[in-house]
C-alpha cells in the first residue's frame, strides 16, 4: 500500500517523520488544561479552566498566512511563518476582548518536508507559549496535483474566551470617539501578492532604502506581531469601546467591522510615522494613498476606539508609542464610510 501511495505522490514515511518531528514542539505548549492532545482524532481541552471567567463566551477565528510563504521559503524563515498564523489568530479573538485558549493548525504541501514543517510548528509553539495558549493539535497533508512543487500552505483556527460583560465592541460607540493606533511589525500577513510583484527580480538581500541596514527580504518576512501582551492592561481596565485588527482590506474595510451602521471614521494618515518598507512598496507599485491603505496596514496594525475621557489612560497603559490617528463621525450612507485625510 505504501509503495502504491508513494507512486501517487504521497509518502506515508514522510508523514510519520513529520509527526515525530513536531511532537515535542506541540507538547511544549501543553499544561493541565489539555486532557488529550497530539495523536488523537481530536484534542480535548478542559473547560473547567474557564471557571475564572464569568458567563464565558467562546470566540473562534480561522485564517491563513497566504502568499507570504513564498518569501518565507526564499528567505528560509519558516519559524516566523508559524508565528504569523498564531499571532494573527490571537489578534482576531483579542479584538472581541477574548484571551486565547487553544490553536489548531493545518500545514499542507505537494510534498511534506519534515524539517520545514517542524520549523513552522516550532514557530507556532513559541507564539503559543508567549501568550499562554495551547497548540492543541492540527493537520499535515501532502496534496500532489493541488500544490506546486515547493509551495506550502499554512492556516489555522484560534479559539479564545471572554466574559459576556467584557465582549467587544461595546454598544454606545458614537461620533467623537477617538481612534488610537498601535504600530504594526511590518506587512503582517496581508498584501504579499502585490509586494512580491513589486520585488520582482530585486534580490531579497538588497538593503531596504531607509531601512537602517535591514534587507528587503527580512523586512517583508517580519513576523506578524501579537497584541495580546501590549494591550492586556487596557483590556483588563475596561478602557476600550472597540478594537479593529488592520488586516486584508486595510483601514477602509476593517474599521467598519466594529462600528455601528450609522458611524464612520476619519483617519489622518499623517498622524504616525510610516515605516520605510511601506514607502518603498507604495513607490514601487505607484499607489494612491487610499489604495495603499486598503492593501497594506501602512504601519498601524491595531486601532483602538476610545471614549475621549479615557484616551490619556489608554496611551499611558501601553508600553510603546501610540498615536491619535482620527475620530468616529456620523455616517448617513451618502459619503465614504472611512475618510482618509493627510494634514
Amino acid at each position: 500500500m505504501s509503495d502504491a501511495y508513494e507512486a501517487a505522490g504521497v509518502s506515508l514515511t514522510s508523514g510519520a517523520a513529520t509527526i515525530e518531528r513536531i511532537s515535542g514542539a506541540v507538547k511544549s505548549t501543553h499544561d493541565e488544561r489539555v486532557v488529550s492532545g497530539i495523536g488523537g482524532f481530536g484534542g480535548v481541552f478542559d473547560l473547567a479552566s474557564l471557571a475564572g471567567i464569568d458567563d464565558p463566551l467562546l470566540v473562534a477565528s480561522t485564517d491563513g498566512v497566504g502568499t507570504k510563504t513564498k518569501l518565507s521559503a526564499a528567505m528560509d524563515l519558516w519559524e516566523g511563518a508559524g508565528g504569523d498564523i498564531v499571532n494573527h489568530g490571537i489578534n482576531d479573538v483579542l479584538v472581541q476582548g477574548a484571551v486565547p485558549l487553544f490553536f489548531l493548525d493545518t500545514v499542507a504541501a505537494q510534498r511534506l518536508d519534515p524539517e520545514i514543517v517542524g520549523r513552522i510548528v516550532e514557530g507556532m509553539a513559541a507564539a503559543c507559549r508567549e501568550s499562554q495558549c495551547i497548540l492543541l493539535g492540527g493537520e499535515t497533508a501532502e496534496m500532489p496535483g493541488v500544490f506546486t512543487e515547493g509551495s506550502v500552505d499554512i492556516a489555522g483556527t484560534m479559539v479564545g474566551a471572554v466574559s459576556r460583560s467584557k465582549l467587544l465592541p461595546k454598544a454606545g460607540i458614537q461620533a467623537g470617539h477617538v481612534l488610537v493606533g498601535v504600530a504594526s511589525s511590518g506587512l503582517h500577513t496581508n498584501g504579499y501578492s502585490l509586494a512580491r510583484q513589486v520585488v520582482g527580480d530585486t534580490p531579497l538581500t538588497d538593503l531596504l532604502p531607509g531601512g537602517q541596514g535591514e534587507s528587503i527580504g527580512a523586512a517583508l518576512c517580519a513576523t506578524h506581531r501579537s497584541y495580546h501582551g501590549v494591550l492586556a492592561d487596557v483590556i483588563q481596565q475596561d478602557l476600550l469601546m472597540a478594537m479593529a485588527h488592520i488586516t486584508g482590506g486595510g483601514m477602509q474595510d476593517n474599521l467598519p467591522r466594529v462600528l455601528p451602521d450609522d458611524i464612520g471614521a476619519t483617519v489622518d494618515v499623517s498622524a504616525w510615522p510610516r515605516p520605510p518598507l511601506f514607502d518603498w512598496l507604495i513607490r514601487g507599485a505607484d499607489l494612491a494613498v487610499d489604495d495603499a491603505h486598503q492593501i497594506f496596514n501602512c504601519g498601524i496594525g491595531m486601532v483602538l476606539i476610545v471614549a475621549p475621557k479615557h484616551v490619556a489612560a489608554v496611551q499611558s497603559a501601553i508600553d510603546e508609542p501610540t498615536w491619535v490617528i482620527g475620530e468616529t463621525v456620523a455616517y448617513d450612507g451618502t459619503t465614504d464610510r472611512i475618510t482618509l485625510i493627510n494634514t
